[in-house]
Order: structure tokens, then C-alpha cells, then sequence
């Protein structure tokens, strides 16, 4: 088998300083660190040319029998920079949501209904700067994404995200046209006049104007399920442009998502579609929302799910 000598050169630069470290030595043979590879002396050799080639190891000693590195000046700002990034919170939370969402991509797309979430620790999308997550991470970035509605799944009481997940349509979107990254998926509509669709044949709505076009139908015979579900993937489209805190945001898009859910479900209970409406009138009522796209989504809302509290 062909040895990746490029995806080798990272790993052994950090067990060179390592090992480098440990001992107090200004060199050491890279022989046990072949070892673990299934690498032998002429590949180890070769390995150690391709670091050379990146500047980050020397082979000072190379009159040795064994194939001997040491740190170059560039190798040793390399490992101190790349440990910090692997310490950054914000980059290893990152990096757990497009590592788990874009794993669960993969996972629909081979035919894999509901997978263990932790079974992500144990692929690469789990590893950042070479160093693997930790379950909690991998939990807290379920969580995320299930609040995004980017995933969907079930929770329980001994953790924040669900214990099994599968990526929605919109989680699809991000991976697809985004590579996963959610943040810039979330910023996709937040500036310009950004226009959101809303419901079947009913115009569309524009972020930063006006004037809007809102036609929908109530239905005699009560609630209409279909049209609660087009309702709350309209809520959740929107809500990068109603540019709510954060606390707010989830909250709003939590209660888009439990709508949905509530209405796939065959038998939808019209209480909870009531209440979750009503909560969600109230936000887009708030003063935390300016302009006047709150005030169009709230009165379709009303529409959809008749009866809420105007206010």
C-alpha cells in the first residue's frame, strides 16, 4: 500500500517536538514513530524528506545510522500555533458542527436512517488541528444544529443534543452549498434584499421593504397541517434577517421547528400548534424585532393558525 507521506508530515512534526521535549534533546531517530505507521527505514527516510521539503524539520544528524530530526525554527512557530488553534473554543466548536453535520450528510446520503450521533468520534470529521473532540463537544454541537433545524432528532434527559440524528433538507443546503460551514449558511440572507418565499402562490417577501404581498387561505375545517409546515420553514428562513439576540433566535427557531414537527406528525394536537404560535407572535411582536417583516410574519402566522393573541 502507498504511504501518504504528506498526511504523515503533520503528525510526526508533533511527536518530533514531543519526543524532543520530553527528553531534553536537541535531536531524535524517527524510527519508533514508523513503527506505529507500519513505516520501515526507507520510508522513514522519505517521510522525513517531505518535512524538509515543508521547512519544518532538519536532519542535521543525517550521518547517523537511523533517520534523525530536529525542529527547524519554522517547525517549532508551526506546532506552538497549530496547539493553540487546537485549544480555541470557538474554532473546536466550529468545527464539531460542520464535522457532525457534514457527517450525517454523509451518512443520509448512504442510506443511514438515524445513526448514533457519537458515532462521528470515530471518523476523521471528529479529529481538529489532529486532536479528536470530546463527546461532549460532538453533544453540544447536536444541540446546535437541532435548535438550527439543521438536524432532527430526539433528545434525553442525560444529554443536550440528541442521542440519534439525520440531517434536515436545510442541513443539506449548508453542506451542500456551504461545506458545512454554518455560520456562513446563517449569513446567507442577512444583508440585501433578501427575499424569503412564503407558502404556495403567495408572492414572496422582501427583508428590507415595505411593501408585501400575503395571500393565504383559512381553512373551515380547522387547522390545515400543510400549511403549518410551509409556515415554520418560512419562520426559520426568515430569521436571519430579523437579526434577533441570540437567546431570542433559538427560542424562535426552536418553536418554528417544534411547529413543524407537531404538524408532520399525522395527528397534529391544535393546543400545542396554538400555544407554539403564540409565543411566536409575541417575539415577532417584541421590540426586539424592527421593520416591518416581523409584522408580515406575524399576520401569517395568525392566518395559518387562527385565533392567537394579536399581541
Amino acid at each position: 500500500m502507498a504511504v501518504d507521506f504528506v498526511a504523515l508530515h503533520e503528525p510526526l512534526v508533533e511527536w518530533v517536538h514531543e519526543q524532543t521535549v520530553a527528553a531534553s534533546a536537541e535531536y531524535v531517530t524517527i524510527t519508533a514513530f514508523g513503527e506505529q505507521y507500519g513505516l520501515d527505514e526507507q520510508q522513514c527516510f522519505r517521510l522525513l524528506q517531505t518535512c524538509k521539503e515543508w521547512g519544518l524539520l532538519t536532519d542535521l544528524w543525517a550521518g547517523l545510522a537511523e533517520p534523525t530530526a530536529n525542529l527547524t525554527p519554522k517547525g517549532l512557530q508551526w506546532v506552538q500555533e497549530r496547539q493553540c488553534r487546537r485549544a480555541d473554543p470557538r474554532e473546536r466548536t466550529a468545527t464539531a458542527r460542520k464535522g457532525l453535520l457534514t457527517w450525517l450528510w454523509e451518512q443520509k446520503n448512504g442510506g443511514v436512517g438515524y445513526p448514533i450521533v457519537k458515532g462521528v468520534l470515530q471518523t476523521p470529521h471528529s479529529l481538529h488541528e489532529g486532536g479528536r473532540l470530546t463527546p461532549e463537544e460532538i453533544d453540544r454541537a447536536g444541540a446546535y444544529l437541532l435548535a438550527k433545524a439543521l438536524i432532527t432528532g430526539k433528545k434525553t434527559g442525560q444529554t443536550e443534543g440528541p442521542v440519534r440524528a439525520e440531517i434536515t433538507a436545510e442541513g443539506q443546503d449548508c453542506v451542500e452549498h456551504f461545506d458545512g460551514d454554518v455560520s456562513a449558511y446563517e449569513r446567507r440572507n442577512s444583508a440585501g434584499n433578501t427575499t424569503f418565499n412564503i407558502g404556495e402562490n403567495t408572492g414572496n417577501i422582501a427583508a428590507n421593504s415595505r411593501d408585501f404581498t400575503m395571500n393565504a387561505t383559512t381553512h373551515k375545517d380547522g387547522i390545515d397541517p400543510a400549511a403549518v409546515v410551509m409556515l415554520a420553514r418560512a419562520l426559520r428562513q426568515a430569521a436571519p434577517a430579523l437579526e434577533l439576540p441570540e437567546e431570542d433566535g433559538l427560542e424562535f427557531i426552536q418553536l418554528a421547528t417544534r411547529l413543524e414537527n407537531e404538524a408532520e406528525n399525522g395527528s397534529p394536537d391544535p393546543s400545542r400548534l396554538q400555544r407554539w404560535g403564540g409565543s411566536i407572535v409575541g417575539i415577532l411582536n417584541s421590540p426586539v424585532v424592527s421593520g416591518a417583516l416581523g409584522s408580515v410574519l406575524a399576520a401569517y402566522t395568525g392566518t395559518v393558525l387562527p385565533g392567537l393573541p394579536s399581541g
